[in-house]
């Protein structure tokens, strides 16, 4: 079914990974066969190549940072973000690529990932993502056109993520701005690797900082709305609210929304 054909193969896949405190045994594990982009946050300047990996070491944190400098490193036609507990399978480049010949009018392609230790969503349709559904996807799922990318001039917001002022939400941001300028959304059904999840650098609880984090995502998304979609959330996953209570929740989402607005701290 994927056969590389001429076309396929002048087209460049490449890998853009985020990670801190780089182990060089992970890499190997991780089975990425084309050149990839590594963007090392440690407590060193460095750059070095080991096999097909480039990698870039700074002193600083923040994955939106890390991905931001791997977007202006990149040089690949077809960019895919990822994250170092992934393990991709023997035909994800074959997979992608052809994908993207197949369906040559759409600028981002979602993929599906296995995950043992956790729930992801899974596409089980091929479909145009639109704006009421993308909120379900990562980008370690996603490919995109560089020239897409270039053209509509996003990048990932560095107040959102992991080490970031609010510790989650850089994902779905990311991908927000790409549909709000215009970019084509796609999900497939085709599995291209295995998602271990060994770890979360955000998520502890659904306590008072993930609903602050949450204001504030949901303010950057939309601050003319975010009332109307503090109220959907709280609504839909009422069930997140039983540690600190509905009322709590929303009192957090607020002076999340107002941080983002005023660029201060609060005390939650």
């Amino acid at each position: 079914m994927y056969n590389k054909n001429e076309s396929c193969v002048n087209m460049k896949l490449e890998v853009l990974l985020s990670v801190v405190n780089l182990s060089k045994e992970k890499l190997d594990k991780m089975k990425i066969i084309n050149d990839c982009i590594v963007i090392n946050q440690c407590n060193k300047i460095k750059h070095e190549k080991y096999k097909n990996f480039n990698i870039y070491s700074y002193r600083e944190l923040g994955t939106s940072n890390s991905r931001n400098r791997a977007i202006e490193k990149a040089t690949g036609d077809i960019l895919l973000f990822c994250d170092d507990d992934i393990i991709y399978n023997d035909k994800y480049e074959e997979i992608i690529v052809s994908t993207f010949k197949k369906y040559s009018e759409y600028d981002v392609i979602f993929f599906n990932l296995y995950s043992p230790n956790r729930q992801l969503k899974v596409n089980k349709r091929n479909r145009k993502v639109r704006f009421y559904n993308y909120f379900r996807y990562g980008t370690p799922m996603m490919a995109i056109k560089k020239e897409s990318l270039d053209k509509a001039n996003v990048r990932f917001n560095n107040m959102f993520g992991p080490n970031a002022k609010y510790n989650f939400g850089e994902d779905t941001l990311f991908i927000h701005d790409l549909k709000k300028k215009g970019l084509k959304l796609f999900c497939v059904t085709d599995y291209i690797g295995t998602c271990l999840n060994e770890n979360s650098f955000w998520f502890n609880n659904y306590d008072e900082t993930y609903f602050f984090s949450k204001g504030a995502l949901f303010c950057a998304i939309s601050k003319h709305f975010r009332y109307l979609l503090f109220f959907q959330y709280l609504l839909r996953y009422y069930k997140h609210t039983k540690n600190i209570g509905i009322i709590k929740a929303f009192n957090c989402m607020i002076m999340g929304s107002k941080s983002y607005l005023k660029d201060v701290n609060f005390k939650i």
